[in-house]
C-alpha cells in the first residue's frame, strides 16, 4: 500500500534512555539542517520511540528544546540493567517458541511473575518525563503487547486510552518494569514484537525510521526488514541506526541515565550524515 498511500510518516524505535537521547540529537540535527519531521503525517513510537514521539507531537517543544533536556544530569532516575541472565531468559523463550506469538506470551509471562517496582511508581517515572499527558492533534501510535495473549495493541487518540498508560505499556520492559494495566489488560513493552513496528506506516508513502536498535530474529523483525517490506510495497524509505561513535556512547547500559547525555550529542553529529537522504525522502524526490 506504500506506492499508493500518501503522506509522511516518522517511526521511532525502542532502545532505552540512550535511545531517547539518540534519536533527539538525530531529530534535532536534521531541522538544525533544514528537515523537520516533526511535520509528519503519523508518528510511531515503541518503547523509547514513545516517550520521543509523545514530547515530539506535544507541540510544547521544538526539536532543539527536546534535544537540550537529554542533556546534563539525570535527575531523579535510577540506572537499571538489561543483564545476561535476564537476556539469557529471552534467548531461551526465543529458542521454546515457533512463532512471534508463541515468543512473545513466553515473555509476558515472564514478564508478570517478575518481581519489579509497583505500578504506579513507574508510572511517576513517566509522568514526569513527558511535558504533556494529552493526546496530540497529530496522529501518534503507541505500540505495547498484551502480556497475555502476545498480540501487539496500538494505542492512539482513538483508542480511548491515557497517553501516560500508552507510553508506559510501551516502555514496561519484560524483566525490568512492571507490565501496565490499561483496561484491564497488562501490557509489556512494543519492542518484543519489533524494535520499531514500522509496519504500521505501510499506508504512507515517505517514511523515516530511526532506530536505536538495529537487531532482529526470526521471529521478531529487524527494523532493516520492516524498512525492505516498506519499500517493496512502494514507499520511499531512509532508515537511520546508530554509527559506531553512536554506539560506543550508548556503553554497556542503554538503561543508564547517565548515558543518555552522550547519546544525544552523538546522534546530533550523526545526524549531518542523514541530511540529504532524509530531505530526498520527506519531499518525495529521488533518493
Amino acid at each position: 500500500m506504500g506506492g499508493e498511500g500518501g503522506g509522511t510518516a516518522l517511526v521511532l524505535g525502542g532502545g532505552g534512555l540512550t535511545g531517547v537521547g539518540w534519536e533527539c540529537g538525530i531529530l534535532y540535527g536534521l531541522a538544525r539542517a533544514g528537515v523537520d519531521l516533526t511535520t509528519a503525517d503519523l508518528v510511531v513510537g515503541t518503547s523509547a520511540g514513545s516517550v520521543v514521539g509523545a514530547q515530539l507531537t506535544s507541540g510544547l517543544l521544538t526539536p532543539q528544546e527536546l534535544y537540550e533536556r537529554q542533556l546534563g544530569k539525570a535527575e531523579g532516575e535510577a540506572a537499571a540493567k538489561l543483564g545476561a541472565g535476564l537476556i539469557a531468559r529471552y534467548a531461551v523463550a526465543m529458542a521454546r517458541s515457533r512463532t512471534g506469538t508463541a515468543y512473545r506470551q513466553r515473555v509476558g509471562a515472564m514478564a508478570l511473575a517478575a518481581d519489579t517496582v509497583g505500578e504506579d511508581e513507574r508510572r511517576g517515572i513517566l509522568a514526569a518525563r513527558l511535558v504533556s499527558h494529552e493526546w496530540p492533534e497529530r496522529r501518534l501510535v503507541v505500540t505495547a503487547v498484551d502480556a497475555l495473549s502476545g498480540e501487539l495493541k496500538a494505542f492512539d487518540r482513538q483508542s480511548g486510552d491515557g497517553l501516560l498508560d500508552a507510553v508506559s505499556a510501551s516502555c514496561a520492559v519484560p524483566g525490568v518494569w512492571p507490565p501496565v494495566t490499561v483496561g484491564g489488560r497488562r501490557f509489556i513493552d512494543g519492542g518484543i514484537r519489533s524494535a520499531t513496528n514500522a509496519d504500521l506506516a505501510a499506508d504512507h508513502a515517505r517514511v523515516v525510521i530511526i532506530a536505536p536498535m538495529s537487531l532482529g530474529s526470526g521471529l521478531v523483525p529487524s527494523p532493516a526488514a520492516q524498512a525492505e517490506r516498506l519499500r517493496e510495497a512502494g514507499a520511499r524509505v531512509l532508515l537511520i541506526t546508530p554509527s559506531p561513535a553512536a554506539r560506543k556512547a550508548f556503553g554497556r547500559n542503554v538503561l543508564d541515565p547517565a548515558r543518555r547525555d552522550p547519546a544525544a550529542r552523538a546522534g546530533l553529529a550523526q545526524a549531518a550524515e542523514h541530511v540529504a537522504q532524509a530531505a530526498a525522502v520527506w519531499s518525495g524526490g529521488a533518493v
